[in-house]
C-alpha cells in the first residue's frame, strides 16, 4: 500500500523532532557544568560520542568544547543531583 504524501511528511517531521532531542533532558550542557539548570530548545547543539548535547548559545557551546571531557564530568555530576 502506498503512503500518502501527508503520511510521509509526518513521518519525516517526527524523525526530525526526535533527532533534535538532546541528552540531559535538553538542558544546557555548559550550564550544567557550571552547576546551573538551563532548559534549551536544542537549536544549538553538538554531537559528542554519538549523542546530542544542547547549549543555550553558541558562546556556551564554545566554552564547553574548550574542555569537553572535563565539562562533561561536571555536567553529569550536576544532572545526577536533581
Amino acid at each position: 500500500m502506498k503512503k500518502s504524501l501527508v503520511a510521509i511528511a509526518l513521518s519525516m517531521l517526527a524523525a526530525t523532532a526526535f533527532a533534535a532531542q538532546g541528552e540531559f533532558n535538553q538542558e544546557c550542557a555548559y550550564g550544567l557544568s557550571m552547576g546551573k539548570h538551563v532548559k534549551t530548545d536544542c537549536s544549538v547543539s553538538e554531537q559528542i560520542g554519538g549523542k546530542t548535547y544542547c547549549f543555550s548559545s553558541n558562546e556556551a557551546k564554545s566554552k564547553f568544547m574548550a574542555d569537553a571531557s572535563g565539562n562533561m564530568k561536571k555536567a553529569e555530576e550536576t544532572f545526577g543531583r536533581q
